[in-house]
């Protein structure tokens, strides 16, 4: 039986609505309309952004091959954090946000192989794609509980710490955590938005804040591609996903499936075999004999971590390049030429890789590159609920 995954604060709010109704229903004709905004306060909302009276619902709906059926955020909690992500107001000079490193339509990736912060300065490393995620809630966490941590040296473990870092970098948005707050508190939208997630009498908190961000993000799934499809086709009938993975799918052509037996092969020990959470957390992939940029090696200054990064996901991978941490990779293709031909002998390289390569012939690599553009999902990156509600 497939279990079925509530939120506390939604379950919490059903219940709110559920006496709401039965009020209406009895003495109480004073309820107004607006469940979630006064009208002066959802005009104020509206004077800035494009958000709907009511909350859109933020709902994960898995796919059938998954062990899980759905799983529901707060929508007043995550339209907030929707919000903050996108609001340019909260870096130094109010030029950039969240967003402005994780663009949608790109799989919330960058395209350039380092990202521009507060006075048009560069970031340290390439932007990790929030859209090679299959679930944030689902894979995000600490390593000691077999989850993945955050940033290419996985120094983090919870997103409120991912946005803090973030918030606080002086690359990036070169903010302190308090005045975060203090320009939340400066713009008139904040006040309905924050009143609808935390009630009229709470106070605008660096917790609040971080906690609207962090469910606004956990909301994110991608898991509508091409890969999905075929998996849950496959898995209609039953069986194991790992070895269904490894299997044709049915709506592959058939340069996609030779693609998937490839990355099944080749790609798979340490990307996962269904696309999702990594087989291993960290490797070093013989991009270079020896580094500028040491990776987790440059957190611990253990001789075993030098030149050691996050294995990243790769779901909506063929949206989301430069590739690598140093974005030194322009394209896929540069990509599979780097297994196939390019692998330098790193002391730390992974035990899975030679400085042999792979090498693939070019239908190989065709055939892997018609596999990787079957992760894209579509959908994810122009659904509303996760695009910029500011009104331009």
């Amino acid at each position: 039986m497939k279990m079925i995954k509530f939120s506390l604060p939604i379950a919490l709010f059903a219940v709110c609505l559920f006496m709401t109704s039965c009020q209406k229903d009895g003495t109480n004709e004073d309820v107004v309309s607006h469940s979630y905004y006064t009208p002066e306060g959802f005009a104020v909302i509206s004077e800035y952004l494009n958000i709907p009276e009511s909350p859109m619902e933020y709902k994960l709906d898995f796919p059938d091959y998954y062990n899980t059926d759905f799983t529901l955020y707060d929508k007043d909690l995550a339209t907030l954090g929707r919000v903050l992500f996108y609001d340019e107001n909260l870096s130094e000079d109010r030029t950039i946000s969240c967003a402005s490193c994780h663009k949608q339509a790109i799989g919330f990736s960058d395209d350039v192989a380092f990202s521009r912060g507060i006075a048009n300065n560069e970031t340290a490393r390439n932007s990790l794609a929030l859209g090679s995620v299959f679930s944030f809630s689902e894979y995000y966490g600490s390593e000691s509980f077999g989850r993945i941590p955050f940033f290419w040296d996985n120094r983090a473990t919870t997103v409120a710490e991912q946005a803090t870092g973030s918030f606080t970098n002086p690359l990036e948005m070169g903010m302190e955590m308090h005045e975060v707050v203090g320009r939340v508190n400066e713009q008139p939208y904040y006040a309905p938005l924050f009143a609808a997630a935390y009630g009229r009498t709470s106070e605008v908190t660096q917790d609040n804040v971080l906690e609207a961000i962090t469910e606004f993000v956990n909301s994110m799934g991608s898991f509508d591609s091409k890969f999905d499809k075929g998996l849950s086709m496959k898995a209609s009938g039953g069986g194991n996903t790992t070895s269904l993975a490894r299997e044709d799918f049915p709506n592959f052509t058939n340069i996609e499936n030779v693609g998937k037996a490839i990355y099944q092969n080749d790609c798979a020990g340490c990307h996962s075999p269904v696309v999702s959470a990594p087989s291993r957390t960290r490797s070093n992939n013989g991009l270079a004999v020896s580094y500028v940029d040491n990776g987790i090696g440059k957190l611990t200054g253990s001789s075993q971590d030098m030149g050691m990064f996050k294995v990243p996901t790769l779901r909506n991978v063929a949206l989301s390049a430069p590739y690598m941490h140093d974005g030194s990779l322009a394209t896929l293709e540069e990509v599979i030429e780097h297994y196939s031909s390019g692998i330098a002998a790193h002391p730390n390289l992974d035990f899975g890789l030679t400085v042999d390569g792979f090498n693939y012939s070019q239908a190989d690599k065709e055939a892997l590159l018609a596999f990787l553009q079957t992760t894209s999902d579509e959908e994810y990156t122009t659904t509303v609920k996760y695009s910029d509600p500011f009104k331009q």
